[in-house]
C-alpha cells in the first residue's frame, strides 16, 4: 500500500509499546515526546522489549537490530511528522490535551495522512472536530502491554470514511495485530467490560467479600483471565482506571459509578506500579 513512515507521538507506556510495534512491523518509526529524557527512557525500553522478543523466539537477532535501527527519536513534533504516512496519537488520556495535538498534527500533516488516537474511551468525533480531515481520523486502540497483546480496537467515529479504515487494517496488521471494528460509543468494547470488572472487584474489596489476592486469583483460574482486575489496575494505572470509569458514569449511567474504595486509592496517591503502590505493594519487589 506504500506506507512505509510512521509517527507515534507521546513515548509513554503505550507510545513506546506502539513505536516498538511499528519497527518491528518494518515501519521506519519516527517516536515523538516533548521530553529528551523520556525519549531516552522509552528507547532503553524498547531494547529490552526487543531483546525478550528474541529470548521468546518471536525475532529473530537479525529482525531485532533491523528494528531497532528503524527508530528515530524526535523531540520536534513538526520533525516527527515529516514524511511520515500514518500517525499514531498516545498521549495522555486527557481531552483538551488530545484536541490541542490533532489540531496541530492536522496543520502539519499532509492532506492523505491517516490520524489515529490510542484513546481508550474518549470520544474521536470529539477528537477529529479538531481537525479540517475527520474523514481520516480514527481511534486505534492498543493493549497494554502492546507487543505481547494480539489486539487493536478500530474505532470508526462519525464521520470516518471506509478508505481511513482500510488503511489501519493494514497498518495493524503489519504490527502483528488482530483488528476489531467499533462504532464510536463509551468505553467502545474492552474499556466498557473491562471497566465494568474492575470496578465491582473494588466494591467487593470494599464489602470485605475476598482479599485482593484471592479476587485476583479467583479471576485468572475460574474465569481463565491472564490477569486479576487489581493487578490489572495497577498496571494500567489507578488514576487512569477513575478516569474511565468517570467518563462512563456521566455516559452511560449509575452502573458505572466508581467504587468509594478506588476513588480513595487515588486520593491517597497509590496509583499502581507507576506510584510503588497501588493495590499492590511493589516498592519492596523494586
Amino acid at each position: 500500500m506504500g506506507l512505509q513512515t510512521v509517527a507515534v507521538i507521546g513515548s509513554g507506556l503505550m507510545g513506546r509499546g506502539i513505536a516498538y510495534c511499528a519497527a518491528a512491523g518494518g515501519f521506519r518509526t519516527a517516536l515523538h515526546d516533548v521530553s529528551a529524557e523520556a525519549l531516552e527512557r522509552a528507547l532503553s525500553r524498547i531494547h529490552l522489549d526487543l531483546d525478550e522478543g528474541v529470548a521468546r523466539g518471536k525475532l529473530s537477532k537479525t529482525d531485532a537490530a533491523a528494528a531497532q535501527g528503524r527508530i528515530a527519536l524526535e523531540p520536534e513534533l513538526q520533525s516527527a511528522v515529516r514524511g511520515a504516512d500514518f500517525v499514531i496519537e498516545a498521549v495522555p488520556e486527557d481531552i483538551q490535551v488530545k484536541l490541542a495535538t490533532f489540531a496541530r498534527l492536522d496543520a502539519l500533516c499532509g492532506d492523505e495522512v491517516v490520524l489515529a488516537s490510542n484513546t481508550s474511551a474518549l470520544s474521536v468525533t470529539e477528537i477529529a472536530a479538531a481537525t479540517r480531515r475527520p474523514e481520516r481520523v480514527l481511534g486505534m486502540h492498543f493493549f497494554n502491554p502492546v507487543p505481547k497483546m494480539k489486539l487493536v480496537e478500530i474505532v470508526r467515529a462519525l464521520d470516518t470514511g471506509d478508505a481511513a479504515i482500510a488503511v489501519t487494517t493494514e497498518v495493524a496488521r503489519r504490527m502483528g495485530k488482530e483488528t476489531v471494528v467499533v462504532r464510536e460509543s463509551p468505553g467502545f468494547i474492552t474499556s466498557r467490560i473491562n471497566a465494568m470488572i474492575g470496578n465491582e472487584a473494588f466494591f467487593m474489596l470494599q464489602e470485605g467479600v475476598a482479599t485482593a489476592a484471592d479476587i485476583d486469583k479467583a479471576v485468572k483460574l475460574g474465569l481463565n483471565h491472564p490477569m486479576g482486575p487489581f493487578e490489572m489496575a495497577d498496571l494500567v494505572g489507578l488514576d487512569t482506571r477513575l478516569a474511565v470509569l468517570e467518563f462512563l458514569h456521566k455516559s452511560l449511567g449509575e452502573k458505572y459509578r466508581p467504587a468509594p474504595l478506588l476513588v480513595q486509592h487515588v486520593k491517597a496517591g497509590r496509583l499502581g506500579k507507576k506510584a510503588g503502590r497501588g493495590v499492590f505493594d511493589y516498592r519492596e519487589r523494586s
